[in-house]
């Protein structure tokens, strides 16, 4: 076990002081802890690879490494300028990777994070990346040597840390704190969204608890709805719906978070240039990353009633109340035409945890029943 503290103070002392990165569970008692201190400069970014550059550009400007974090699964977007820009054998950027490794060896987990989890070390190898296995505090010499190894030959390191060995001295979550007064909340709005769709809609969900309250609230309501769950991928949500939408005349709605609606923000513009009139996008607006500990999306910078005008949705809806809420979702998913809902909600406060999607083969099976 490491506390989070002990962890960033180790930082510190090292000379670490700026981080950016996208929030993920594992770490999320250290990425608490730093949003809640003022020692360190946190920049909270939508992908792995704005987070990387985001370092990059840092160390050009101050020569000082920089820490970046992200879960495993976000490798895949770290890669191309941890590659092309930060590698010995192009600009030499030394910067600290610090991944929360879901799916670790004999640890039990999910099937998407046991795919990555059994290749993030062997990536990191054909990366040329040397790292270390952090799980007590003693190894935080294992640090010292990687941070020195880092700055010696300018090339980027990484710390591996399993599930659960990051504990914290915070007794209270971290939650974003550019939250309305809203009595919507994410239940309520999925529950009164499959009042109004039947088998004949195909519904594409988002990774994190909006798939799992979908999954839930099916089998709660023992409905034969029969969603693709997107238990990974986090982004390519409307991608998958833009593509599967192509060759079908039913409608395919997509639901999608703000975390994941802005990791791959550019999605938008190719949906709003190739989409047909039978696909629907939905977010879940709680402005934060509320599965992985509550942090901040950001999104309050976007006025999305203007983004998705000005990408040619003919029609935006806004839900904040429970009131009209079968109706406003009713008069979208009867709209002819390219439309666009903002479910504004607040942060549920989850007493249980939400079951996952199962069987993941027959989930597909019965998604490509027509």
């Amino acid at each position: 076990m490491i506390i989070a503290e002990d962890f960033l103070n180790e930082l510190r002392k090292n000379q670490i002081d700026f981080f950016s990165g996208v929030p993920d569970s594992v770490l999320k008692n250290f990425t608490n802890k730093l949003n809640n201190t003022k020692k360190f400069k946190n920049f909270i970014l939508t992908n792995e690879g704005s987070a990387v550059a985001t370092g990059i550009g840092y160390y050009l400007s101050t020569k000082k490494l920089p820490a970046i974090y992200l879960q495993n699964s976000g490798l895949g977007n770290s890669l191309n300028p941890l590659i092309s820009i930060a590698h010995k054998k192009v600009y030499q950027i030394p910067m600290l990777l610090i991944i929360g490794w879901r799916g670790a060896p004999n640890l039990k987990d999910e099937p998407q994070h046991l795919a990555q989890g059994e290749i993030t070390q062997e990536i990191l190898d054909l990366c040329g990346i040397k790292y270390c296995i952090l799980e007590k505090k003693n190894d935080f010499k294992k640090i010292k040597n990687l941070i020195s190894y880092s700055k010696k030959t300018r090339n980027p390191v990484a710390c591996l840390i399993k599930n659960k060995v990051l504990k914290s001295k915070l007794s209270k979550k971290n939650k974003a704190t550019n939250l309305k007064p809203n009595n919507l909340t994410r239940a309520t709005f999925i529950e009164s969204f499959l009042k109004c769709v039947n088998k004949n809609y195909k519904i594409i969900s988002s990774t994190g608890y909006i798939s799992r309250e979908l999954y839930y609230q099916i089998k709660k309501l023992k409905l034969k709805i029969n969603p693709f769950y997107m238990v990974g991928g986090m982004g390519h949500t409307s991608s998958v719906g833009l593509g599967y939408s192509l060759k079908t005349n039913k409608k395919v709605i997509c639901l999608e978070g703000d975390g994941s609606f802005l990791m791959h923000l550019g999605s938008a513009v190719s949906i709003a240039k190739y989409a047909k009139k039978n696909l629907k996008y939905i977010i879940l607006n709680n402005r934060s990353h509320e599965s992985v500990g509550g942090q901040s999306t950001n999104i309050e910078r976007i006025n999305l009633k203007l983004f998705a005008k000005s990408l040619g949705y003919k029609k935006y809806f806004y839900l904040n109340k429970k009131n009209k809420l079968e109706k406003t979702i009713k008069s979208f998913l009867n709209y002819k035409g390219a439309s666009f809902l903002e479910a504004d909600i607040k942060i549920n406060e989850i007493e249980n945890e939400l079951p996952r999607p199962k069987d993941l083969l027959k989930v597909k099976k019965y998604f490509l029943k027509r």
